[in-house]
């Protein structure tokens, strides 16, 4: 009997120890656990801590990177409205530059035509006043150089005839020889209606002083005188296209020192202008 319970006790020590033992190392592996869920908390904390760190600077970024997108977009619509602005601006100007530059090419055309037309009008002239001249010349050509001469200057004819085919010393009528030689001019101005001519009286330097001139004016302005009215009474020449002038001794064509000088200087000069009537209406249309 004693030993059945002995061997009963024994078995029930032994079954208890190994029970014991099974605990244990259940115990062991549930601390185990926990420990490492512990530190798994622990990581999973900081990884928290760490990811709203992450979170708040994202969204600090995100803040900052709004603000300064709202910054650039007021900055682009600025420099849109100003670009858009300055194109309009640019193409007003631009628009104004070509206007400016079609009528001033407008105007340089409109005066090259008058250029064109100025030119040929003087190449009339000139040929009008080479024709004129030779015609002059040759009615003349019976006269000797010492009563009268031919020329052409500054674009006009002067044809100059001394005192002696004109007139006596003193005297106003004109010499029968004179009239002769304003005859053969008057033939060809009235040939040739498109010129102007102007009839000077020159005297000499000697004063003068009668009952009819005061003084080598009033004895020059006759002379002239005398001169177109034989043109127009004797010759029909136009009246409206003469001008007679007294010049005095203010146009000495040689010296008053010596008789030669002043018997040249004392002559009517007749000069032969052709009318720039024409020019003068195309200066203005420049």
């Amino acid at each position: 009997m004693r030993r059945i319970y002995i061997a009963a006790l024994a078995c029930l020590l032994g079954a208890s120890l190994s029970s014991c033992l099974v605990s244990k190392k259940k115990y062991d592996a549930e601390v185990a656990a926990k420990n490492k869920l512990i530190k798994e908390k622990k990581r999973l904390q900081t990884e928290r801590r760490k990811l709203l760190g992450e979170v708040a600077n994202l969204k600090n970024d995100t803040t900052r990177l709004g603000k300064e997108l709202r910054d650039l977009n007021r900055k682009y619509a600025s420099l849109r409205e100003a670009s858009n602005l300055t194109t309009t601006q640019l193409r007003k100007q631009l628009n104004e530059r070509e206007k400016e530059l079609q009528r001033k090419e407008q105007l340089l055309a409109n005066r090259e035509a008058v250029v064109q037309k100025l030119k040929a009008a003087i190449d009339r002239k000139d040929n009008l006043l080479k024709n004129l001249l030779g015609k002059v010349r040759n009615a003349l050509k019976n006269f000797n150089p010492d009563e009268l001469t031919v020329t052409s200057k500054n674009g006009k004819i002067y044809v100059s005839l001394a005192e002696k085919l004109l007139f006596k010393s003193g005297r106003t009528d004109v010499d029968r020889k004179g009239k002769k030689a304003l005859g053969k001019l008057a033939e060809v101005l009235n040939k040739n209606q498109d010129i102007d001519i102007q009839i000077e009286g020159h005297t000499d330097s000697i004063p003068i002083t009668t009952a009819r001139f005061r003084d080598n004016w009033d004895l020059s302005v006759l002379r002239a005188t005398s001169i177109v009215r034989i043109l127009v009474k004797d010759y029909d020449v136009d009246p409206k296209t003469l001008t007679p002038a007294g010049r005095g001794e203010t146009s000495p064509v040689a010296s008053n020192k010596n008789k030669e000088g002043r018997a040249k200087n004392r002559r009517i000069e007749i000069v032969l202008s052709p009318k720039l009537d024409e020019l003068f209406k195309l200066l203005d249309q420049g």
